[in-house]
């Protein structure tokens, strides 16, 4: 390939529109186009990217003994009605009628697909266990996409499906997935991704586990202990708290004008936040009955956790005067019968706390929960907090850090084989209900990343293994006959030796030659031109500048050759072995 063909524009200025580098660096240098919100086009040199995590995927999820399907992009709405999430997901999947009025919709997760494949075909024990796996187009109707390819609507997924006759058999396969995902990063030159335990959100199951990047751009937190190996998303990590109980008080109701947050409160009856009773109300999708979580002052609500616990989607509330609620001065005592509420174990073994009285203008104070409450019990629902206890090992060491999410791992258990009424028989005649796991990846999100883990100012710094070209070769002064001889026969050789070249040869200024070779991001770059040449000599620099280095032109393919085999095998040594 020479660049003076390459389809793809690369330009200098930086899109006013892209916030992170990866999305700048990526539309600067030719490998996407934006198409529509979160909707964007792939040029040749980020397909060839694509193609190789694919082909990289597809090595490792053909080793665990995955079979290669292909799902429908379109599918009618009676096989989500069967799953029940026709009606449970939200806005995010995208419904439609055909024109003959029937439901459709567009697929943004393949769970439906893949049972309805097979519960045909895995009728018997002796079928069991298999695993499914495809890669393909999605669409998600996200509320927010940002970042180019990290959070998008439309985008390329590899989903895989595993299906089993057992917990066991689903534990000892999970395992297996797990070491296959860390061999997929690891290949793909960011041995830096990390497990973290995840909340199963929309998926459902028990077990998940999701893979992160740490990026200071990621949109998601992670919970990570500085002292032992304890990592969760912000989401499902569990909050511990050691109060210091402090005195009890008498409760007495006292008059707090026009003090409706926190922060007022405590300022006006000259009180610690971390002796305060926060409210945060929410309502029930279902019905609109307010749900309401008490948590300490200084702590936030975790909705994920809350979610799960009310066991039905929430969102924020609307309260009005005639609601049974006194927005800004709600408190679990004398709550009212009309709403239901939760108590975070922040507020347990407190001995005298400032809640509202449930009474415009009022707070209590001295409230004991465990005292003034009939039955105070606690649920874990609130965030983490910076420094906070590890569950794990118990020490004050929690450390929250933001990552992007590149690929997720879930066990689904029997969610979606009973409510689509897949049975297999055993080898007594009894039926039983197949157990699943479920193993995603993001394509296009996994090469953003990467971009956005491996890049410098000046463009991408791709590792090897999945760069779009292994070597770069620059002609300088194409109009000189033994540069461009030397260059030539340099680009001819290395590609009929099976390496993947793309060559300049241009007649355009170094520096432009040099800027349009960073935003590329070959790892191997070969420079000839008239003053190397006087000394009978290439330059071989790497992208990230690591090696450069005048070799003589007789000696330069086997160098090239040498180098990237050094490059591979860096990647390599980082590439686990399966236990």
């Amino acid at each position: 390939m020479k660049v003076a063909n390459l389809v793809g524009q690369r330009f200098k200025e930086r899109p006013a529109d892209c916030v992170i580098d990866s999305h700048a660096l990526m539309v600067r240098g030719g490998f996407m186009k934006y198409v529509g919100n979160g909707i964007y086009s792939e040029f040749p040199a980020l397909r060839r990217v694509t193609a190789k995590i694919e082909n990289i995927i597809r090595k490792e999820m053909d080793a665990v003994d995955g079979q290669e399907v292909l799902f429908p992009v379109v599918m009618p709405a009676s096989l989500w009605e069967e799953s029940g999430r026709y009606e449970s997901v939200g806005n995010e999947l995208v419904r439609f009628k055909d024109r003959s009025g029937s439901n459709h919709v567009l697929g943004m997760t393949h769970e439906e697909a893949a049972v309805h494949l097979v519960r045909e075909y895995a009728q018997s024990y002796t079928k069991y266990p298999f695993m499914i796996y495809q890669i393909q187009r999605k669409f998600r109707d996200e509320a927010r996409p940002r970042a180019g390819m990290i959070r998008v609507r439309e985008f390329t997924m590899k989903d895989a499906y595993s299906f089993h006759t057992s917990q066991e058999d689903l534990d000892k396969y999970y395992e297996v997935c797990f070491q296959a995902y860390n061999r997929i990063f690891q290949k793909a030159g960011v041995p830096e991704v990390i497990t973290v335990k995840s909340d199963s959100g929309m998926m459902g199951g028990s077990v998940s586990h999701e893979y992160m990047l740490l990026t200071p751009v990621g949109e998601d937190s992670i919970v990570i202990c500085d002292e032992c190996a304890y990592r969760s998303n912000m989401e499902a990590a569990e909050n511990q708290v050691i109060n210091n109980a402090g005195t009890a008080e008498e409760l007495e109701c006292i008059e707090t004008p026009d003090c409706k947050t926190i922060e007022a409160v405590c300022a006006f009856l000259e009180s610690d936040v971390e002796t305060s009773c926060k409210a945060v109300v929410y309502q029930k999708n279902s019905d609109d009955k307010f749900v309401v979580a008490f948590v300490r002052g200084d702590y936030e609500v975790n909705e994920t956790k809350l979610r799960n616990i009310v066991g039905e989607e929430i969102h924020t509330a609307v309260i009005t005067e005639e609601d049974c609620l006194a927005a800004g001065y709600i408190g679990p005592y004398n709550f009212p019968e009309e709403a239901e509420f939760y108590l975070d174990v922040s507020l347990k073994g407190i001995a005298s706390i400032v809640a509202g009285a449930n009474k415009e203008g009022y707070h209590y104070k001295g409230l004991n929960l465990e005292r003034d409450l009939e039955s105070a019990s606690y649920a874990d629902i609130a965030k983490v907090k910076e420094g906070g206890i590890c569950p794990c090992c118990g020490k004050p060491s929690l450390a929250i850090k933001r990552g992007i999410e590149v690929g997720n791992i879930f066990q689904l258990g029997t969610k979606y084989t009973k409510s689509m009424d897949m049975q297999y028989t055993d080898e007594n005649g009894k039926n039983h209900y197949p157990v699943m796991g479920c193993y995603g990846i993001g394509v296009g999100r996994l090469a953003a990343s990467i971009c956005e883990a491996h890049h410098d100012e000046y463009g991408p710094v791709w590792p090897i293994s999945i760069a779009p070209w292994e070597v770069q070769v620059c002609c300088l002064r194409s109009d000189d006959e033994e540069t461009r001889k030397t260059a030539d026969s340099l680009y001819n050789s290395l590609q009929n030796d099976g390496i993947e070249v793309i060559y300049d040869d241009r007649k355009v200024r170094p520096g432009e030659m040099f800027s349009d070779a960073d935003l590329i991001g070959a790892p191997i770059r070969v420079i000839a031109s008239p003053r190397n040449l006087k000394e009978g000599a290439v330059e071989i620099t790497t992208r990230d500048k690591s090696v450069k280095e005048l070799v003589p032109v007789e000696k330069a393919e086997e160098f090239i050759k040498d180098l990237r085999f050094k490059l591979f095998a860096e990647i390599d040594s980082h590439v686990e072995s399966y236990k």
